[in-house]
């Protein structure tokens, strides 16, 4: 990472300047740092991390938008004849709302992965993202950039531990990230969860906490009273992150065309290392001289 991308401790302002041309800061000077686009020229950003926008502030900003405008510019990059957003969406969506016709905007620089640095440190800094939405964009700055934990959070002025316990929610099933991301359990909760030993038990556990209004230390109570040492199991880290294990088994059950469980090796708080193992169903000989074959060995049963 270089100097330049220090993420929230510099600002969103900073990170801005560093992506314009000396270009655009002249002409920027010139009319008052923006110019005005036709909305439809406008496209929504691959890399927006932001899913969820509540309508009740959504409607309350476009009757503002439809009495002063919009006050402040849209960050965009120039895309062929369109202009990508990369900051301001709710401030877009109120506009079309409203009925404007052009709106202003701050055309900057940008590879895909400042595109994405930028737009979730405005949401953070806004605290607009659930944390869901902020784990699933911290995850994509990894996956599709190559970004260590460390990297991310040195990019987003983040602490490393701050991110790496964000993105272990993404281990939770699809019902419970979704439970979290409606506000119907917290990020507390969420992490206890972690510590019991199934999807299955996970997800029974979350039921009955929304149902009987746990707080996170009576969940955590009730994970250990059951014997889920949800302790341990926080001190456990899997060396394959989760998306990309489930894209792995994926991968290998097309490939070999039968059942394949891969369970990864996991790194103890103390250092210990667990040994991860992969198991492949067949079902004759016939299957596993089939299976042999595509792994290069010629059997001769």
């Amino acid at each position: 990472m270089t100097s330049k991308q220090k993420g929230l401790g510099r600002g969103l302002d900073a990170l801005i300047k560093d992506g314009a041309t000396k270009r655009e800061e002249t002409e920027a000077g010139k009319a008052g740092g923006a110019q005005h686009v036709a909305i439809s020229q406008v496209v929504a950003s691959p890399w927006q991390p932001r899913s969820i926008f509540d309508s009740n502030a959504l409607d309350e900003l476009v009757e503002s938008v439809k009495v002063h405008g919009i006050l402040q510019p849209l960050i965009v990059r120039q895309v062929d004849d369109t202009f990508e957003l990369i900051a301001g969406e709710r401030r877009l969506r109120a506009a079309a709302e409203a009925g404007l016709k052009k709106v202003p905007v701050m055309v900057i620089e940008a590879s895909d992965e400042k595109a994405l640095q930028l737009a979730l440190i405005e949401n953070l800094q806004r605290e607009d993202l659930n944390p869901i939405e902020e784990a699933e964009g911290y995850a994509l700055l990894q996956k599709q950039f190559g970004l260590t934990q460390e990297q991310v959070a040195e990019q987003l002025g983040k602490a490393r531990a701050s991110v790496a316990n964000a993105l272990r929610i993404l281990d939770l099933s699809d019902v419970i990230r979704k439970q979290v991301s409606d506000g119907l359990l917290s990020v507390g909760h969420a992490k206890v969860l972690l510590g019991a030993s199934s999807a299955v038990d996970r997800e029974r556990l979350a039921t009955q906490a929304i149902k009987e209004g746990l707080t996170v230390r009576a969940l955590e109570l009730l994970v250990k009273k059951l014997g889920f040492p949800s302790k341990k199991r926080r001190a456990e880290k899997n060396d394959l992150p989760a998306d990309y294990l489930k894209s792995l088994m994926d991968d290998l059950h097309r490939l070999f065309g039968t059942q394949v469980r891969l369970s990864p090796s996991k790194t103890l708080a103390n250092g210990r290392r667990v040994k991860g193992s992969l198991e492949i169903d067949y079902h004759d000989n016939e299957e596993l001289d089939r299976l042999l074959q595509i792994m290069g060995y010629q059997s001769e049963l």
